[in-house]
């Protein structure tokens, strides 16, 4: 077992943030129109979730990149599809709410791509 524990952390970190931001922009934007928060129904708030959502995603997608090459291949895999859900759905989701989860995680999304960039 190869394991590089900055290339834990820098994969944990930026992940599980990329996997909030990503999940609770979806959230947001699968909900009726007459229960969206007043910030989606103003005229660019559509468009600012999109797009927040879209930027947590490719982070994601680099990060399941990094994980990949410098870490044994089952441990992103199961942060991705068990762990970081799990955690966003019951932690994050609980306490935040979905609108409060996007605007926290988004800062840190771009904080991680940018320590994923300087890392890789």
């Amino acid at each position: 077992m190869n394991l590089d524990m900055q290339a834990l952390y820098v994969f944990l970190f930026t992940g599980f943030v990329a996997m909030s931001a990503a999940l609770s922009a979806g959230a947001i934007n699968k909900l009726p129109e007459e229960n969206k928060p007043d910030f989606v129904k103003k005229p660019n708030g559509q468009v600012s979730v999109i797009m927040m959502g879209n930027f947590a995603a490719l982070v994601l997608i680099a990060a399941m990149a990094y994980g990949v090459l410098n870490l044994d291949w089952y441990i992103p895999l199961g942060c991705m599809f068990i762990t970081f859900p799990a955690i966003h759905v019951l932690l994050i989701q609980r306490v935040l709410g979905e609108l409060k989860s996007l605007f926290v995680m988004t800062p840190l999304v771009a904080f991680s791509a940018v320590a994923l960039y300087y890392y890789w």
